[in-house]
Protein backbone atom coordinates (compact mmCIF):
# COMPACT_ATOMS: atom_id res chain seq x y z
CA UNK A 1 0.00 0.00 0.00
CA UNK A 2 1.89 3.18 -1.12
CA UNK A 3 -0.60 5.78 -0.88
CA UNK A 4 -3.10 7.32 1.29
CA UNK A 5 -6.11 6.58 -0.32
CA UNK A 6 -4.70 2.86 -0.73
CA UNK A 7 -4.57 2.97 3.33
CA UNK A 8 -7.66 4.25 4.00
CA UNK A 9 -9.42 2.22 1.44
CA UNK A 10 -7.62 -0.94 3.43
CA UNK A 11 -8.91 0.45 7.01
CA UNK A 12 -12.00 1.01 5.46
CA UNK A 13 -12.49 -2.34 4.52
CA UNK A 14 -11.00 -3.88 7.64
CA UNK A 15 -13.82 -2.00 9.69
CA UNK A 16 -16.39 -3.46 7.23
CA UNK A 17 -17.60 0.34 6.67
CA UNK A 18 -19.50 1.11 3.45
CA UNK A 19 -19.35 4.71 1.73
CA UNK A 20 -22.56 5.67 2.64
CA UNK A 21 -20.94 5.23 6.58
CA UNK A 22 -18.12 6.81 6.05
CA UNK A 23 -19.88 9.80 3.86
CA UNK A 24 -22.55 10.25 7.33
CA UNK A 25 -19.12 10.43 9.68
CA UNK A 26 -17.57 13.03 6.75
CA UNK A 27 -21.09 14.64 6.23
CA UNK A 28 -20.67 14.47 2.26
CA UNK A 29 -22.02 11.57 0.09
CA UNK A 30 -20.90 8.55 -0.83
CA UNK A 31 -19.97 9.36 -4.29
CA UNK A 32 -17.59 12.11 -2.82
CA UNK A 33 -15.89 9.38 -0.59
CA UNK A 34 -15.67 7.31 -3.47
CA UNK A 35 -14.43 9.82 -5.70
CA UNK A 36 -12.20 11.40 -3.12
CA UNK A 37 -10.33 7.61 -2.83
CA UNK A 38 -10.16 7.21 -6.34
CA UNK A 39 -8.21 10.29 -6.74
CA UNK A 40 -6.29 10.24 -3.54
CA UNK A 41 -7.30 13.74 -2.90
CA UNK A 42 -8.34 13.23 1.07
CA UNK A 43 -8.51 15.87 2.88
CA UNK A 44 -6.59 16.46 5.75
CA UNK A 45 -9.63 17.15 8.04
CA UNK A 46 -11.37 13.42 6.97
CA UNK A 47 -8.44 12.06 8.22
CA UNK A 48 -8.66 13.32 11.30
CA UNK A 49 -11.78 12.39 11.87
CA UNK A 50 -11.90 9.17 10.85
CA UNK A 51 -8.50 8.48 12.99
CA UNK A 52 -10.25 9.87 16.09
CA UNK A 53 -13.44 8.13 15.42
CA UNK A 54 -12.09 4.16 14.67
CA UNK A 55 -8.64 4.59 16.30
CA UNK A 56 -6.65 4.19 13.14
CA UNK A 57 -2.88 5.99 13.41
CA UNK A 58 -2.86 9.04 11.26
CA UNK A 59 1.43 8.16 10.67
CA UNK A 60 0.28 5.28 9.06
CA UNK A 61 -2.62 6.47 6.61
CA UNK A 62 -0.57 9.49 6.07
CA UNK A 63 3.28 7.65 5.78
CA UNK A 64 2.87 4.30 6.60
CA UNK A 65 4.60 4.22 9.58
CA UNK A 66 3.75 2.23 12.40
CA UNK A 67 1.26 0.12 13.43
CA UNK A 68 -2.74 1.09 11.94
CA UNK A 69 -4.37 0.34 15.16
CA UNK A 70 -3.44 3.05 18.15
CA UNK A 71 -4.24 2.32 21.57
CA UNK A 72 -7.19 4.47 21.81
CA UNK A 73 -9.19 3.00 24.35
CA UNK A 74 -12.21 5.42 23.46
CA UNK A 75 -12.54 4.06 19.83
CA UNK A 76 -14.77 1.47 17.95
CA UNK A 77 -11.89 -0.79 17.12
CA UNK A 78 -12.37 -2.70 19.67
CA UNK A 79 -15.86 -3.98 19.15
CA UNK A 80 -15.03 -4.09 15.09
CA UNK A 81 -12.37 -6.06 12.80
CA UNK A 82 -9.40 -5.71 14.32
CA UNK A 83 -10.69 -7.44 17.98
CA UNK A 84 -10.44 -10.73 16.11
CA UNK A 85 -8.08 -11.58 13.30
CA UNK A 86 -10.71 -14.05 12.33
CA UNK A 87 -13.57 -12.03 11.70
CA UNK A 88 -15.23 -11.65 8.34
CA UNK A 89 -17.54 -8.41 7.28
CA UNK A 90 -19.47 -9.89 5.06
CA UNK A 91 -22.08 -8.14 2.68
CA UNK A 92 -25.68 -8.71 4.19
CA UNK A 93 -29.27 -8.86 1.93
CA UNK A 94 -32.05 -9.18 4.32
CA UNK A 95 -35.32 -9.49 3.39
CA UNK A 96 -36.16 -6.09 2.39
CA UNK A 97 -33.60 -6.31 -0.07
CA UNK A 98 -33.96 -8.99 -1.46
CA UNK A 99 -35.50 -7.29 -5.21
CA UNK A 100 -32.51 -4.64 -5.45
CA UNK A 101 -30.24 -7.55 -5.11
CA UNK A 102 -31.69 -9.27 -8.68
CA UNK A 103 -30.73 -5.90 -10.12
CA UNK A 104 -27.15 -4.95 -8.11
CA UNK A 105 -25.83 -7.88 -7.74
CA UNK A 106 -23.20 -6.96 -10.91
CA UNK A 107 -23.01 -3.60 -9.45
CA UNK A 108 -20.31 -3.12 -7.07
CA UNK A 109 -21.37 -0.02 -5.64
CA UNK A 110 -24.68 -1.81 -4.99
CA UNK A 111 -22.60 -4.60 -2.74
CA UNK A 112 -20.28 -1.90 -1.23
CA UNK A 113 -24.05 0.08 -0.06
CA UNK A 114 -24.89 -3.04 1.93
CA UNK A 115 -24.81 -3.66 5.38
CA UNK A 116 -21.88 -5.26 7.03
CA UNK A 117 -22.16 -8.24 9.23
CA UNK A 118 -19.44 -9.96 11.28
CA UNK A 119 -18.48 -13.80 11.34
CA UNK A 120 -16.15 -15.70 12.97
CA UNK A 121 -13.99 -18.06 11.09
CA UNK A 122 -11.25 -20.30 11.81
CA UNK A 123 -9.64 -19.40 8.86
CA UNK A 124 -8.79 -16.80 6.15
CA UNK A 125 -11.76 -17.55 2.79
CA UNK A 126 -10.58 -17.07 -0.76
CA UNK A 127 -13.74 -16.07 -2.88
CA UNK A 128 -16.92 -14.17 -3.20
CA UNK A 129 -18.96 -14.53 0.07
CA UNK A 130 -22.03 -12.83 0.97
CA UNK A 131 -24.74 -13.41 3.33
CA UNK A 132 -28.73 -13.90 3.38
CA UNK A 133 -31.31 -13.26 5.91
CA UNK A 134 -33.71 -16.18 5.39
CA UNK A 135 -37.38 -15.63 4.22
CA UNK A 136 -40.36 -17.59 4.88
CA UNK A 137 -40.56 -21.34 6.12
CA UNK A 138 -39.86 -23.84 3.08
CA UNK A 139 -36.41 -24.94 5.47
CA UNK A 140 -38.27 -25.40 8.43
CA UNK A 141 -38.48 -29.25 9.15
CA UNK A 142 -38.57 -28.50 12.81
CA UNK A 143 -35.08 -30.34 13.03
CA UNK A 144 -31.65 -29.61 13.52
CA UNK A 145 -31.42 -28.86 10.08
CA UNK A 146 -33.72 -26.36 9.66
CA UNK A 147 -32.87 -22.71 8.18
CA UNK A 148 -35.76 -20.38 10.15
CA UNK A 149 -36.88 -16.99 9.11
CA UNK A 150 -34.46 -14.11 9.66
CA UNK A 151 -31.18 -16.74 10.14
CA UNK A 152 -28.63 -15.01 8.90
CA UNK A 153 -26.72 -17.67 6.23
CA UNK A 154 -23.05 -17.02 5.18
CA UNK A 155 -22.54 -17.62 1.58
CA UNK A 156 -19.76 -18.21 -0.99
CA UNK A 157 -20.22 -17.83 -4.19
CA UNK A 158 -20.24 -21.02 -6.81
CA UNK A 159 -18.69 -19.88 -9.91
CA UNK A 160 -20.63 -20.68 -13.07
CA UNK A 161 -17.89 -22.65 -15.08
CA UNK A 162 -18.36 -25.00 -11.59
CA UNK A 163 -22.33 -25.64 -12.95
CA UNK A 164 -20.79 -27.72 -15.89
CA UNK A 165 -19.68 -30.54 -13.52
CA UNK A 166 -21.84 -32.05 -10.46
CA UNK A 167 -22.44 -29.63 -7.99
CA UNK A 168 -21.74 -30.77 -4.72
CA UNK A 169 -25.19 -31.83 -3.30
CA UNK A 170 -24.50 -33.93 -0.69
CA UNK A 171 -22.02 -31.74 1.01
CA UNK A 172 -23.91 -28.11 0.87
CA UNK A 173 -26.96 -26.68 1.02
CA UNK A 174 -27.82 -23.55 -1.21
CA UNK A 175 -29.29 -20.12 -1.89
CA UNK A 176 -30.21 -19.88 -5.72
CA UNK A 177 -31.02 -16.61 -7.28
CA UNK A 178 -33.41 -17.27 -10.18
CA UNK A 179 -33.89 -14.04 -12.74
CA UNK A 180 -37.15 -14.09 -12.38
CA UNK A 181 -38.37 -16.19 -9.30
CA UNK A 182 -35.77 -14.25 -6.87
CA UNK A 183 -33.64 -15.37 -4.19
CA UNK A 184 -34.74 -18.87 -2.49
CA UNK A 185 -32.77 -21.29 0.19
CA UNK A 186 -33.10 -24.78 -0.98
CA UNK A 187 -31.25 -28.56 -0.57
CA UNK A 188 -30.67 -29.75 -4.08
CA UNK A 189 -31.28 -33.19 -4.29
CA UNK A 190 -30.58 -33.91 -7.84
CA UNK A 191 -28.25 -32.45 -10.67
CA UNK A 192 -28.65 -33.55 -14.05
CA UNK A 193 -25.13 -31.66 -15.84
CA UNK A 194 -25.69 -32.56 -19.19
CA UNK A 195 -29.75 -31.20 -19.38
CA UNK A 196 -28.61 -28.08 -17.24
CA UNK A 197 -31.28 -28.98 -14.76
CA UNK A 198 -31.45 -28.96 -10.66
CA UNK A 199 -33.85 -30.03 -8.49
CA UNK A 200 -34.75 -27.95 -5.69
CA UNK A 201 -36.38 -29.35 -2.03
CA UNK A 202 -37.93 -27.74 0.72
CA UNK A 203 -37.07 -29.52 4.21
CA UNK A 204 -40.93 -28.21 5.04
CA UNK A 205 -42.93 -30.88 3.63
CA UNK A 206 -45.42 -28.36 3.02
CA UNK A 207 -43.61 -27.59 0.07
CA UNK A 208 -43.26 -29.74 -3.24
CA UNK A 209 -39.96 -30.15 -5.06
CA UNK A 210 -39.27 -28.80 -8.20
CA UNK A 211 -36.64 -28.45 -11.34
CA UNK A 212 -34.64 -25.77 -11.65
CA UNK A 213 -33.19 -24.74 -15.59
CA UNK A 214 -29.67 -23.25 -15.19
CA UNK A 215 -30.19 -20.98 -17.96
CA UNK A 216 -32.82 -19.07 -15.99
CA UNK A 217 -30.10 -18.74 -12.86
CA UNK A 218 -27.73 -15.66 -12.12
CA UNK A 219 -26.42 -16.88 -9.20
CA UNK A 220 -25.92 -20.05 -6.86
CA UNK A 221 -23.92 -19.83 -3.37
CA UNK A 222 -23.09 -22.53 -1.11
CA UNK A 223 -24.35 -21.97 2.59
CA UNK A 224 -21.19 -22.16 4.75
CA UNK A 225 -22.13 -20.94 7.89
CA UNK A 226 -25.29 -19.70 9.90
CA UNK A 227 -26.12 -17.12 12.29
CA UNK A 228 -29.29 -17.21 14.81
CA UNK A 229 -30.71 -15.21 17.67
CA UNK A 230 -31.36 -17.58 20.89
CA UNK A 231 -34.98 -16.27 21.44
CA UNK A 232 -36.69 -17.91 18.42
CA UNK A 233 -38.31 -21.39 18.89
Amino acid sequence: MNTIAERFEYARKQLGLSYRAIGELFEVTSDAVNKSIKRDSIKALYINTFSDKYGISKDWILKGEGEMKTENENSNLKRLTFSNDNIMNVPLVNQYAYGGYLNGFNDPEFIEELPKIPFIVEKEHKGEYICFEVKGDSMDNGTHESYLERDILLCRNVRKDFWESKLHINKWDFVIVHKDNGICVKRIIKHDVEKGIITCHSLNDYYEDFDMDLRDVTKIFNIVDIQRKRNRR
